[in-house]
C-alpha cells in the first residue's frame, strides 16, 4: 500500500470492505471474522474512525498479535500485513472455508459494520456454501410406517435398482435415505413419497401454456405432483404435448419428430428438479410460448459455479438427490446436463438453448426453431420459414414417398444468372443463412431444417457458393473433411445478416 492508496482510503472512508481501527482492540477478531464470510476486505490500525491518521506503534509485535487472531479463528483465517508509516493494514483475502466463527461467534460484514449471524443465519450460511446439504437432513413429513408401503416400495426399489430379496431398511441405510434413527432424509422423501407437496409444499412443477409470445394470456395450466422421478417424466410428456411433433412416414413406419429435441428437453427439467433450493417457497416453473419453451429453477447457482462453469463444472446443490437420480438413469453423469443438452440440440438442428443466471433463479430458455422461421419471414430480403410445414401449432404434417414437396435442383453446374433454377438456389440461399444465424450446424442438420429428407446436390452447390463468396466458413477449417465438420456464418455473412436480413 502507497501513501497516496492511504490517503485515498482514508478521504473514503469506512465501507464494506474497509474498516478503521485506532488501535489494536478486542474486537479485531470480530472484523477478521466479518471479512472472511463476505468478500474479503481490509483492516487499517492506526486510524480514527473519523478517517485521521494517528498511527501506532511497535509494528512487529502488533503483527505478531494479528497473526495469532487470525489463527484462533475456525477455521484459521489467512490474512496479509503491510504497513505504510505508521499505518498497518490487514488484509483478509476472499476465503474457501466459509463459515467462520471467532469466539465462538459468526459474523459477517453488512455496510460499513460488522453484524453478528442469527442460528438461522448461520444455517442459510452453510447451506449457502455447501457445507451442509437439505437434501442429506431428516425429513419430518414422512414415516416408513405410514407413508412406505408395499405399492410405493415396488415401485421405488424397482426404479432405484434394489434386489427383491433385499430388506428394506437396509437399503436405504446404504444409499444414505435414512439416518441412524430411521428417520428418511428429505431427497427419500422427495423419491417416495406419492405427492411431494406433502413432504415440501414448493417441490412441485407448475407448468403453462400461453398465447402468443408474452405472458399475458394463459391457454393452458398443470401442476405435477408426484415423486422427483415421476416429474422429470409427467413433465417432459406434458411439454411434447404442447409443440409441434413432425410425422415422417418411411417405408410404412411413421416417425415422429418434435420441434425439439425430447432429449435436450428431459436433461433441462431432470437438472431444473435435481439443482433446485428446495427450502425456496418458489417452485420449479415452465413457460411454453410461441417462439420459446423456457424452464425456470429456483435458487441460482450453487456457491462456487459461475455462468463460466456451465457446460464443465458441476457442484450439485442436492447431491444425494443427484445420486440418486443418476442411479435411477433420470440423469446423465455429473457436470455433463449442459453439454448434453447443447449437444443434442445440435444434434437435432436447433438452435443451442440459452442459459440466464441470476441470484435466486436459472433460466434455460429454448427458441422454438419453426417460430423462429415465422418472426423472419416478413419481409422479400428475409429468410421464408426454418421448417413451414410445421407452422400450424400442433397439427402433424405426413411425409412420405408421394409427398407433393417440390424436390430441389439436383444439378451441380453452375446456373445462368436469371433462370429458374437460380432463382430457386437465391431462395435456397437466404433460408441457409437464415439457419446459421442462429447458431453453427451441420450439412445434414441444414438439410433437416429446410425439410429436405438428405444433402441434396442443390444444397451442396448452395454452400459451396456461400462458402466461395465469404459469406460462410468451416468450424474445423483444418480438417475440411470431418465427420464433425460444421458450418456457421462468417463476419461478412453476419454482417450482411444484420444489414439485409438472409439476403446475401
Amino acid at each position: 500500500m502507497t501513501q497516496e492508496e492511504l490517503k485515498d482510503a482514508t478521504l473514503t472512508g469506512e465501507g464494506p470492505s474497509l474498516e478503521f481501527k485506532r488501535s489494536l482492540s478486542k474486537n479485531v477478531g470480530r472484523e477478521l471474522c466479518a471479512f472472511a464470510n463476505a468478500s474479503g476486505g481490509s483492516l487499517l490500525v492506526g486510524v480514527a474512525d473519523d478517517g485521521a491518521i494517528v498511527g501506532v506503534s511497535d509494528h512487529n509485535l502488533l503483527k505478531s498479535r494479528i497473526q495469532s487472531i487470525a489463527r484462533s479463528a475456525d477455521p484459521p483465517i489467512q490474512v496479509e500485513v503491510d504497513a505504510v508509516d505508521d499505518v498497518l493494514r490487514v488484509t483478509v483475502p476472499p476465503q474457501q472455508s466459509k463459515p467462520y466463527s471467532f469466539g465462538g461467534r459468526f459474523f459477517r460484514r453488512v455496510g460499513a459494520s460488522s453484524q453478528q449471524l442469527s442460528a438461522t443465519e448461520i444455517e442459510d450460511m452453510f447451506y449457502e456454501v455447501g457445507r451442509l446439504h437439505f437434501d442429506k437432513t431428516p425429513c419430518p413429513h414422512f414415516e416408513i410406517e405410514r407413508d412406505l408401503d408395499d405399492e410405493t416400495w415396488v415401485r421405488f426399489s424397482r426404479r432405484a435398482k434394489i434386489p427383491r430379496s433385499m430388506d428394506r431398511l437396509a437399503a436405504l441405510r446404504n444409499l444414505g435415505l435414512i439416518n441412524t434413527d430411521h428417520r428418511v432424509t428429505h431427497a427419500g422423501a422427495w423419491l417416495m413419497a406419492r405427492d411431494i407437496r406433502t413432504v415440501t409444499t414448493s417441490a412441485h412443477v407448475s407448468c403453462a401454456l400461453f398465447l402468443g409470445r408474452t405472458k399475458s394470456r394463459i391457454l393452458d395450466r398443470r401442476d405435477f405432483h408426484r415423486h422427483v422421478a415421476a416429474l422429470v417424466d409427467d413433465v417432459t410428456a406434458w411439454i411434447l404435448t404442447k409443440i409441434n411433433v413432425e410425422f415422417i412416414i418411411k417405408h410404412v413406419r411413421r416417425e415422429e419428430r418434435p420441434e425439439l429435441p425430447e432429449d435436450a428437453l428431459r436433461e433441462a427439467v431432470a437438472n431444473a428438479v435435481a439443482h433446485r433450493d428446495y427450502r425456496s417457497t418458489a417452485n420449479v416453473q415452465v413457460y411454453v410460448l410461441k417462439d420459446r419453451v423456457e424452464i425456470v429453477s429456483p435458487g441460482g447457482l450453487p456457491m462456487g459455479m459461475t455462468e463460466a462453469d456451465l457446460g464443465t463444472k458441476s457442484v450439485p446443490r442436492n447431491p444425494l438427490l443427484f445420486g440418486m437420480l443418476y442411479r435411477m438413469d433420470v440423469v446423465e453423469h455429473i457436470g455433463s446436463g449442459v453439454r448434453r443438452i447443447r449437444d443434442r440440440c445440435r444434434e437435432h438442428g436447433t438452435p443451442l438453448p440459452r442459459i440466464d443466471v441470476s441470484e435466486h433463479w436459472v433460466t434455460v430458455t429454448f427458441p422454438r426453431p419453426s417460430q423462429m422461421g415465422a418472426t423472419q419471414a416478413k419481409g422479400p430480403s428475409e429468410g421464408p420459414e426454418l421448417r413451414p410445414e410445421l407452422m400450424q401449432a400442433r397439427v402433424p404434417v405426413q411425409r412420405g414417398p408421394d409427398s407433393s414437396r417440390p424436390k430441389p435442383e439436383q444439378a451441380s453446374v453452375e446456373l445462368p444468372a436469371g433462370s429458374p433454377a437460380r432463382r430457386t438456389d437465391r431462395s435456397l440461399e437466404r433460408r441457409v443463412v437464415a439457419l446459421l444465424a442462429n447458431g453453427p450446424m451441420s450439412k445434414s442438420a441444414i438439410a433437416r431444417n429446410l425439410g429436405h429428407r438428405s444433402v441434396s446436390g442443390g444444397l451442396n452447390r448452395v454452400i459451396r457458393r456461400l462458402r466461395r463468396g465469404g459469406f460462410v466458413e468451416y468450424t474445423l477449417p483444418e480438417r475440411p473433411n470431418s465427420s464433425r465438420q460444421e458450418y456457421r456464418l462468417s463476419k461478412i455473412g453476419r454482417a450482411a445478416q444484420a444489414v439485409h436480413g438472409s439476403g446475401c
